[in-house]
């Protein structure tokens, strides 16, 4: 059984309800078709429901059991769109103009889970980065042990050599562009966190970069040799058991022989399940070329720092890694209820 069998199976003992907003996406469909038939919990779409039959008869999905809901037409777009008016950001804005920033279905699903109709939200498999984003950091609370938000991929790789019997966690892969020291930080206990939650296992967190401690005296690695203390003391501060060094090069992160004369008294180095990229343009990069060149299965962007599970899948997402990230969020939702439980305000 891979990992996310494993996920299918914990999921189907407390099933979720999850929220696509991109409900007119053929691949988002047979993605919700098949969460209901794997008895995964109750998926609901977002769009105009003539439009969104239209094209499951089109593609032969089935919408049995599937929630559809049109954010023009929904009884709860008033209470979304005076709890939009309450908010700073939003707080001149009249309730015409309330409401049409509630037709998007990005900011009715962000409404939806941050006020705990669902549990968690999938997007961006059609829209861009930023469209998906924006509505999700605008309308969902942080949570209250950080102030960035940022991702990480999970990937299950072919050979089981490698992070956790081949399940290892990436970040940020898709939201920092160039993450300072504390952002740094939060990225890697953020991630050791996801790992935890997820896997059940230790998080053993590689902070990355060309240097591997102090072979190379330049501003990179030192802002990674930098972020890793700072993530320990945060770790340390909120009760998190999990091991993290760096700088740390990538191969000394994963190979122990290499480890044992390069890094031998870490107790990460040759053994990483977390990798942190010290930048976007790497941490994306190196995702993807692992994901195609070595074949790995790969789930994300979970989203990091939000206060509900979340996600920003790649436009290139398959139904199958659909499937998987929803589920994926399901499992997460477990763990985020029993940490950061429902305020009555919120209801």
């Amino acid at each position: 059984m891979n990992f996310i069998e494993t996920v299918f199976q914990k999921l189907k003992r407390h099933p979720k309800r999850i929220v696509f907003p991109e409900g007119t996406e053929p691949r988002v469909l047979r993605a919700a078709a098949r969460f209901v038939k794997l008895q995964l919990g109750a998926p609901v779409v977002l769009g105009r429901k003539d439009e969104i039959e239209k094209i499951a008869v089109a593609e032969d999905i089935s919408l049995d059991h599937i929630g559809v809901i049109d954010p023009t037409t929904s009884s709860e777009l008033p209470t979304f769109a005076a709890r939009l008016e309450k908010l700073k950001r939003y707080r001149n804005l009249g309730t015409k103009q309330a409401n049409e920033i509630l037709a998007n279905p990005n900011y009715f699903g962000a409404m939806m889970v941050q006020y705990n109709q669902v549990d968690g939200l999938v997007t961006g498999a059609r829209d861009t980065a930023s469209s998906a984003l924006r509505p999700l950091i605008q309308l969902i609370k942080p949570l209250p042990t950080t102030t960035s938000i940022s991702s990480c991929m999970m990937l299950d790789l072919s050979n089981k050599r490698y992070g956790e019997r081949g399940v290892m966690f990436f970040a940020d892969c898709a939201v920092i562009p160039e993450p300072n020291v504390e952002q740094l930080s939060d990225i890697a206990v953020q991630t050791g966190a996801i790992c935890r939650q997820l896997t059940g296992n230790k998080p053993r967190i590689a902070l990355l970069s060309f240097s591997t401690k102090g072979s190379a005296n330049l501003p990179s690695p030192q802002k990674v040799a930098a972020a890793t203390a700072l993530a320990r003391q945060k770790a340390d501060a909120q009760g998190l058991e999990m091991e993290i060094d760096g700088e740390l090069q990538a191969d000394t992160a994963l190979l122990p022989d290499l480890a044992a004369r390069k890094a031998p008294s870490s107790l990460v180095a040759g053994k990483a399940n977390v990798m942190i990229f010290p930048d976007l343009n790497s941490g994306n990069i190196g995702a993807k070329l692992v994901q195609y060149l070595a074949g790995a299965e790969t789930y994300g962007q979970i989203l990091l720092g939000l206060s509900r599970p979340c996600a920003d899948l790649s436009r290139g997402a398959t139904e199958d890694d659909i499937l998987g990230v929803a589920a994926i969020l399901g499992l997460q939702a477990i763990e985020y209820r029993k940490l950061y439980p429902p305020n009555p305000s919120d209801a």
